[in-house]
């Protein structure tokens, strides 16, 4: 047998025949089987569930800061910041800002005939209210022009609903922190009509916030020309370190500065944490169905060791038997591979519509928008890690298929004919 050049036609058209199976090799065949299955199963479930884990991130931080700011802005003594106009037109000068937002903030109780519960009342300015996008979106009941001469608020529509409210009606808030009297002190209680009605699309945020006007809740929480601080939204949340590092240098000593990114950082950690977990977990799969490869291609050598015996006899080298059952191997991880990236992105790609379709299967809702803070399950795929996953997967592949080619390579033609 002349020496052929690596990867030649006939050591293809050995790989190809001896995955196809005779009725005599069925053990090998099905375990080759389960091997594709579960490559491409495990392919399909990481790009999937990596796929939603982004998606969970990435929205969670949209809606985060679709209400709040990039960068907040307190006093160090943590008492109301005065001349707050004159410290924020100086901030909106800093390169990477885009806004800054005076805002006054207290924790109250809302009352109605139907409820009582917990609140966040946050008071910004009409204009500035206008400018957030978790606020004055395409889910907005009501209107937010007016908001400061009628001096009403604006809820989120779980906490509406919750108190039976509607466009008009009036919430009333308690503050303990109240006036002093010789009795000691009252709590301050004033009802505010609900002039607007807006779905951040956090579950925690439209059933606890409440926004009214600057004037009104400096008015409210006694800070008279002072607020609790200022809010900045920057160009780049993801570069909002090298903002803060300039907005502290335009402030001065006397201020305390806390990003998007440190108030969250517990958060959005666990969620990375619990990424990295996953991820470990579903590649034990393909690391499974990679050891599956091994034990098919170890006994299919063993049964083939007679056709290896006359290959060797014939003039075939060792490095052409290890080829053609690296090829045989490698079939097997490619076209899991292959099949997992597809169905994985397929899913992924269409995963809310799948949850709706099993959710009206089962009469069972599947993604209760109480339970989580985002009212669908989100999805973002992305193809860096598309890619990632099909690499590691073909390289678990290609790894598991090198010693059982070893050993076919290495079989002695003498002691394999021996027994013939």
């Amino acid at each position: 047998m002349k020496d052929t050049a690596p990867f030649s036609a006939w050591e293809r058209m050995l790989a190809g025949r001896y995955l196809r199976a005779r009725r005599a090799e069925s053990v090998v065949s099905v375990i080759a089987g389960f091997s594709f299955l579960g490559i491409m199963l495990g392919v399909a479930t990481l790009i999937i569930v990596m796929a939603v884990m982004n998606g969970f991130r990435n929205e969670l931080m949209d809606k985060i800061l679709g209400f709040s700011g990039h960068v907040t802005v307190h006093a160090g003594n943590l008492q109301p910041i005065r001349g707050y106009d004159e410290l924020a037109a100086r901030l909106r000068k800093v390169e990477g800002v885009v806004s800054a937002m005076p805002f006054v903030e207290g924790q109250v109780m809302a009352s109605s005939s139907r409820a009582v519960s917990g609140v966040k009342v946050r008071g910004l300015s009409e204009a500035d209210l206008k400018r957030l996008r978790g606020v004055n979106n395409g889910k907005l009941k009501g209107a937010l022009d007016g908001l400061e001469q009628n001096e009403a608020i604006a809820a989120g529509y779980r906490l509406v609903w919750r108190h039976g409210l509607a466009l008009g009606d009036k919430l009333t808030l308690i503050s303990p922190d109240g006036d002093e009297t010789p009795f000691g002190i009252t709590p301050r209680i004033r009802s505010f009509p609900v002039q607007a009605v807006f779905e951040a699309g956090m579950s925690l945020v439209d059933s606890s916030v409440v926004y009214m006007p600057l004037k009104a809740a400096q008015e409210y929480f006694n800070t008279d020309d002072g607020v609790t601080g200022i809010e900045v939204m920057v160009t780049d949340p993801q570069r909002v370190e090298e903002v803060a590092a300039r907005l502290k240098a335009a402030l001065g000593p006397g201020y305390q500065l806390i990003t998007w990114k440190r108030a969250n950082a517990t958060f959005f950690s666990a969620l990375e944490v619990e990424r990295t977990v996953m991820f470990v977990i579903l590649a034990l799969i393909i690391l499974v169905a990679a050891l599956n490869i091994i034990s098919g291609l170890i006994m299919l050598v063993k049964d083939k060791s007679g056709d290896i015996a006359i290959l060797r006899t014939m003039g075939a080298s060792r490095g052409a038997v290890l080829r053609i059952f690296f090829m045989t191997g490698a079939a097997i991880g490619v076209a899991g591979t292959l099949a997992g990236v597809i169905l994985g992105v397929v899913v992924a790609l269409n995963v809310e519509q799948i949850k709706e379709f099993v959710s009206w299967l089962t009469g069972r809702e599947l993604f209760p928008a109480q339970l989580y803070y985002l009212s669908k399950l989100p999805s973002d795929l992305d193809a860096g890690q598309v890619l990632f996953v099909a690499a590691f997967a073909l390289s678990l592949s290609f790894i598991a298929t090198l010693y059982p080619a070893w050993r076919a390579a290495r079989l002695d033609p003498v002691e394999a004919l021996r027994y013939e």
